[in-house]
């Protein structure tokens, strides 16, 4: 990951039924399966990355919160200039439940954070949906030492 900036999707799976308090969101009701959440960098897109997979950070965004309670499987990104968090967010909001409000609250898109129990079908949908705003999506595995 040399890329300064860029979009990228984590994979994310939830082991178990939770309820996590999700700061100013407050405590969220979350089904065990997998969670797509997209998010950008303008800058210094693979240390945003690596601060995401860091499992001892101050709790800033949505994400950290949740991230205490799962494990990030796979990493998609790609490298841009462009802006297109939103644009892949949409088109998730439409295959996917979302969970409300989570990660877009600047921003007009209804969550940034979406359901599947089937890790493959956000896997595909997320590289197509790349693909389709003529991105170049790199998958990245995830070790996790839990």
């Amino acid at each position: 990951m040399r890329g300064n900036k860029g979009v990228y999707v984590l994979i994310i799976e939830l082991d178990d039924n939770s309820e996590i308090e999700v700061g100013k969101l407050g405590t969220i009701e979350f089904e065990s399966g997998f969670y797509a959440y997209v998010g950008s960098a303008l800058n210094f897109l693979d240390k945003r990355i690596e601060r995401h997979l860091r499992r001892n950070k101050r709790l800033r965004w949505h994400i950290d919160y949740f991230l205490r309670k799962s494990k990030i499987k796979l990493v998609i990104y790609a490298e841009t200039k462009q802006r297109y968090e939103c644009k892949i967010a949409r088109r998730l909001a439409v295959k996917f439940k979302s969970i409300d409000k989570f990660g877009s609250t600047d921003c007009s898109c209804r969550s940034h954070l979406f359901y599947s129990p089937d890790c493959g079908k956000l896997e595909e949908y997320v590289i197509s949906t790349m693909r389709n705003n003529d991105l170049l999506p790199i998958k990245r595995n995830i070790q996790n030492k839990k």
